[in-house]
């Protein structure tokens, strides 16, 4: 029997993508699930979905989940008005908040669970530059976690003539979107400067999150899409888009798996092209870290062997005696050394991957550059006086 080596399995292993489910009740139980469409666009890009289970405590365990290259968030209640409601923002009548709960009886039953889970990872996406798609709900989250806010209700808010939401029609419903140019989503759909979009939503973005750039409009002036340009470059790992509107529903009627535009398709694909790229980062980095592990025990090895030459009765160079004692005296205060290795890591921590990337590169040659003349310097041999 032949076992694959750590190097062959590694390079099988395929990027994951997190995605957090979504309650339902089925015969008197609460069931959790997630729509296929977004896994199999997952998967057949090259990714592997991991169901995050929105149930109670699961936030205070997200760390095991590591490691995590990609997070996608979609459908869902609706957000938490208390998370992003401010003094700016009038609140909705009592009597106006019956009407919308009765007309939108599926969609206002706010899950708080969710809600906590959902924000730690597009917080936790933010802090790090781990690849993010936000579809609908997922798109709310990420602009709430980047500073921004919502309307609790388009029709009540602003008034909108703008279909968002069919119940009746929920897969067939298009409305008009306009593509900003020389965006991603511009890109995306052919350079086309008009697509008609499915929505499913009685919330919005209202202020955007600073950091965000729009790239879609409604006709009502509603934000279809936006994205981070400082975070989005997926070949470099970076992406950071939330799309209020479904690409992954767009299909020909009939029941077709065709899609209404390329570009549905292709938000996809450039997504899980980020995840990838950032795994492929993330393994560097960690294939830096071990090297410099290693490097470190030969360094501490060459110490060791200092000290035991300076203790032997070898005759030595004046020249290597006061090397070997400089070495020994090194070790000696291994302990103001470890301290302050302590500090250092509590340091890096704080650092992103791309920080620390750039950091271990220069370290490595630096390392490289001391172990060579460490051994220069313990193969040094004193002129021969003649």
């Amino acid at each position: 029997m032949v076992v694959a080596n750590d190097n062959d399995l590694s390079s099988k292993i395929l990027p994951r993508v997190l995605i957090v489910s979504r309650r339902t009740l089925r015969k008197s139980k609460f069931v959790d699930f997630v729509g296929e469409y977004h896994l199999d666009l997952i998967v057949s890009n090259g990714a592997v979905p991991v169901i995050v289970p929105r149930v109670s405590g699961i936030h205070s365990m997200l760390q095991s989940f590591e490691p995590i290259h990609g997070v996608l968030l979609c459908e869902g209640e609706d957000v938490d008005p208390s998370l992003y409601a401010d003094a700016e923002q009038q609140g909705l009548s009592q009597e106006d908040i019956e009407e919308i709960r009765t007309l939108h009886a599926s969609d206002t039953a706010i899950d708080r669970e969710k809600d906590s889970i959902e924000l730690t990872l597009a917080k936790l996406c933010l802090e790090r530059n781990i690849p993010f798609l936000g579809i609908c709900r997922g798109s709310q989250i990420l602009n709430v976690a980047a500073g921004g806010t919502l309307y609790q209700d388009i029709d009540k808010e602003i008034g909108t003539t703008t279909k968002h939401i069919d119940y009746d029609n929920y897969d067939e419903h298009r409305h008009e979107a306009r593509v900003v140019e020389e965006t991603p989503l511009h890109r995306w759909f052919d350079e086309m400067d008009q697509i008609m979009v499915n929505s499913y939503h009685h919330q919005a973005v209202k202020r955007l999150g600073e950091r965000f750039v729009p790239m879609a409009y409604a006709p009502d002036g509603l934000i279809e899409g936006f994205y981070d340009p400082n975070r989005y470059d997926p070949e470099e790992g970076r992406f950071l888009v939330g799309l209020q509107f479904h690409p992954e529903r767009m299909r020909l009627s009939g029941g077709s798996d065709e899609f209404d535009y390329r570009g549905c398709a292709t938000a996809y694909q450039e997504f899980v092209k980020a995840v990838t790229a950032f795994q492929k980062k993330q393994r560097e980095a960690a294939e830096i870290v071990m090297e410099l592990k290693t490097k470190k025990k030969r360094l501490v090895k060459s110490f060791s062997m200092a000290e035991l030459l300076e203790a032997s009765n070898t005759a030595l160079s004046k020249k290597q005696e006061n090397r070997l004692k400089q070495m020994g005296a090194t070790v000696r205060n291994s302990s103001v050394y470890m301290k302050r290795k302590e500090v250092q890591e509590r340091a890096m921590d704080k650092l992103s991957v791309e920080r620390l990337s750039d950091l271990l590169s220069f370290h490595r040659m630096m390392a490289r550059l001391c172990s060579d003349a460490i051994k220069r310097k313990l193969l040094e041999v004193e002129p021969t006086e003649t």
